[in-house]
């Protein structure tokens, strides 16, 4: 068993490297996506395409046990969380400021995980993690106050705190995902999370879908809602709880560092916003924030059980 320990780990690093950088690029382009589609109609129709396309991950593997009413609760907490709320704060938050500050803002997510992890589960706070923070803080701070030549809602404090809402959202996503993690697999797991995100928001979508009208969406946007689709709510769920299966949530979080990197890249080279000299001072410390507080610290090695 301890022979293939290695293997499983590089695999596992792939996977949270490949979700977390998705994730970058699915909230850059979900800027475009929010100019077509209302906002409610568009989580839906995200919801909904995943839902198809995960039906056959919904049914417990042989090896399963019956999911226990503790796991039913965990497992909808975490799409109220994590898929609903995180959906439509990062949203509204994303139409009303830039893809570069929604990366310099999702960069917070580790530090928030670790102030999470203080107030609930009494973890303790290492000085490191606390420079971490306050390097998040700070990066959010710039891109808060700041407003750019020809993008005046790159400053917008209203979509700026819809985007720490959504943080908050997939901070507690992360600690909720970790317990699930042991007792259920990634993929039914990335199935019953998004079945649970539908149900909540069909009210919300059924209302926008019957003004909308659909006749005016190009190819290339419904090509790109289902690259949304199936990213934010298939393979990003899927490849972050099979990269925890086997690598401890310290180590899982350095990984987080591809998710402003990806959101920059795209809002830079594909969406033509502008990197300023403020925007990449933010971005140092937004990353030397994740760095100090996900980087693991000198510690016993912890046995996973595989």
């Amino acid at each position: 068993m301890t022979s293939h320990r290695p293997h499983h780990v590089s695999l596992s690093y792939l996977c949270l490297a490949c979700a977390m950088a998705l994730v970058g690029c699915y909230v850059g382009f979900s800027k475009l996506l929010v100019v077509v589609f209302p906002i409610f109609l568009l989580a839906w129709l995200r919801f909904g395409i995943a839902a198809v396309a995960m039906a056959s991950w919904i049914k417990p593997t042989p090896t399963e046990s019956p999911l226990s009413p503790h796991d039913r609760r965990l497992l909808f907490l975490e799409s109220f969380l994590g898929n609903f709320l995180f959906s439509i704060c990062m949203l509204f938050g994303v139409a009303m400021t830039s893809a570069l500050a929604a990366g310099v803002i999702m960069a917070a997510i580790p530090g928030v995980v670790a102030i999470l992890s203080a107030v609930f589960l009494r973890e303790r706070i290492g000085m490191r993690v606390a420079l971490g923070i306050a390097c998040a803080i700070g990066g959010i701070a710039l891109v808060s106050i700041v407003r750019h030549e020809g993008d005046a809602s790159a400053g917008s404090l209203l979509g700026n705190l819809l985007l720490v809402g959504s943080v908050i959202c997939e901070a507690s996503y992360v600690v909720i995902g970790k317990r699930l993690t042991g007792n259920v697999s990634a993929k039914r797991i990335s199935a019953l999370v998004n079945l649970w995100g539908l149900v909540l928001v069909t009210p919300f979508g059924i209302w926008q879908a019957l003004q909308y009208d659909f006749s005016k969406v190009s190819i290339s946007s419904w090509g790109l809602l289902l690259f949304y689709s199936l990213a934010a709510s298939m393979a990003t769920v899927w490849l972050w709880m099979t990269g925890l299966k086997h690598v401890p949530a310290s180590s899982a979080g350095v990984f987080t560092v591809l998710l402003p990197v990806s959101a920059a890249a795209v809002g830079v080279l594909l969406l033509g916003e502008h990197f300023s000299v403020v925007q990449a001072a933010a971005y140092s410390l937004a990353l030397a924030g994740v760095v100090l507080a996900t980087w693991p610290g000198r510690s016993p090695v912890v046995s996973t059980g595989v």
